[in-house]
């Protein structure tokens, strides 16, 4: 099992950048892909940004693409997503995902390991 921490969530004007943060811990975390979803209240998640372990491929959904970048640190524990040109509908729980041996798919379906999630509200 893998614990997954996000943090970095808050409030920010349209327009602006946030980047938030997903602090991964556990005894097998090796050749994971980790993935970005987010929920707006009252609807159903949807993929966000994916990434490889290795970093060779990312997946972006068409809403993100161009603005937000996902992405690790060198000793792989932090998944990043860094958000720019943000949007009101951008709003938003942000949720990691880390698939081991994953291809960085945008299916939520085939994510292991999720964390709690953290808050992005873009106001307008």
């Amino acid at each position: 099992q893998v614990q997954l921490v996000e943090s970095g969530g808050g409030l920010v004007q349209a327009g602006g950048s946030l980047t938030i943060s997903c602090a991964a811990s556990g005894r097998t975390f090796v050749n994971y892909a980790a993935a970005w979803f987010r929920r707006a209240p009252g609807k159903d998640r949807e993929f966000v940004a994916a990434l490889t372990w290795s970093g060779s491929h990312t997946n972006y959904a068409d809403s993100v693409k161009g603005r937000f970048t996902i992405s690790r640190d060198n000793a792989k524990t932090t998944v990043y997503l860094h958000m720019n040109s943000l949007k009101p509908e951008d709003t938003g729980v942000y949720y990691c995902a880390v698939d081991q041996w994953g291809s960085a798919t945008m299916s939520e379906k085939t994510y292991e390991s999720w964390g709690q999630g953290t808050q992005v509200t873009v106001s307008s």
